[in-house]
């Protein structure tokens, strides 16, 4: 591989049918700190509008691929890393936007990393509906299993622990050897990322301020597949990759994803299947327990406000 394209980063960008939040997106990517990016959007299914949006950028870095039928975001990203020239793979959601030296600051993380296939990430705005916070609260810890800097909770809102999809940044080698599942429609992210720790030579590199704006917004009547309650899919997502999390990880995802999107739905028949399924299958801690029951207690509209109210204060990353 030419030195050019060993320094090659290349920026997937899947989406569909909103081009006006696209276009936000592919210019964060465009005014990186780094010029050595090109930027790959990759339009899901047949989409005139966007294709015309995207057209009138005039930057030679800019490729737009637009695929006949939608295939879903796994698939989309897919074609991209095919399609991608660089060494270097980032994924950013339509939805986000860089901050301009996310790929400089992340590249910098990764030619430093001991790893043969680092997997850096960074700390992120999440934009909320009650306001800005800045995620995750903590990095992972040495030797942390990765389901388990994923899953494992000590409180009971989100932004603890988190690895964005937009915020990762891997080798194109990498993400050919373990491809992401088309088959899934959610916890892509997740799924791909508990198979590749399991690699030799992959390892989670993080950069500690942040460096996206991620959109973290969540109303009852938003439309996304990652605001879909789906409670039976969740658990089938995670009975299939049991051998691949810790006991620990498993019961934790039961007691919180899980029991969240059941709860959101009052499926309240669930209520001793799902605890019975964590007991079963994982190791579920007292905290575990006490966070499920909370759960079903506290609706996620309230869950919401209280986590912006208690973090907002404490923003200092740790």
């Amino acid at each position: 591989m030419s030195e050019p394209l060993k320094n090659l980063v290349s920026a997937v960008i899947p989406t569909r049918n909103r081009p006006s939040i696209a276009i936000k997106a592919v210019k964060s990517a465009l005014a990186q700190t780094i010029q050595s990016i090109e930027v790959i959007v990759v339009v899901d299914g047949p989409d005139e509008a966007t294709v015309k949006e995207l057209h009138q950028i005039e930057d030679p870095r800019l490729r737009v691929i637009a695929l006949p039928k939608n295939i879903g975001p796994s698939g989309a990203r897919n074609v991209g890393i095919r399609e991608a020239k660089g060494n270097w793979i980032a994924f950013l959601d339509d939805d986000d936007a860089w901050l301009p030296e996310k790929i400089e600051r992340q590249l910098e993380a990764a030619y430093k990393s001991n790893y043969t296939f680092p997997i850096v990430s960074c700390r992120f705005f999440a934009q909320t509906s009650k306001g800005e916070l800045i995620w995750p609260k903590r990095l992972p810890h040495s030797s942390e299993p990765i389901s388990e800097y994923l899953f494992v909770r000590s409180s009971l809102f989100l932004g603890e622990t988190f690895i964005s999809t937009s915020t990762i940044l891997t080798k194109k080698e990498l993400l050919e050897k373990i491809p992401l599942d088309e088959k899934l429609h959610r916890h892509e992210d997740f799924d791909w990322l508990v198979k590749v720790s399991l690699i030799e030579g992959v390892g989670v590199e993080f950069v500690s301020e942040p460096l996206v704006n991620f959109n973290a917004m969540y109303t009852p009547n938003r439309k996304s597949l990652s605001n879909i309650n789906n409670w039976q899919y969740s658990l089938d997502w995670i009975h299939s990759v049991r051998d691949l999390v810790t006991p620990l990880a498993y019961s934790a995802f039961v007691t919180t994803v899980v029991s969240s999107q059941a709860a959101t739905e009052q499926n309240y028949q669930a209520f001793v299947p799902l605890l019975w399924d964590a007991v079963k299958f994982g190791r579920p801690r007292a905290l575990d327990i006490l966070l499920y029951l909370a759960m079903w207690l506290i609706p996620k509209n309230l869950r919401q406000v209280l986590r912006y109210f208690m973090n907002k204060n404490t923003q200092k990353p740790a």
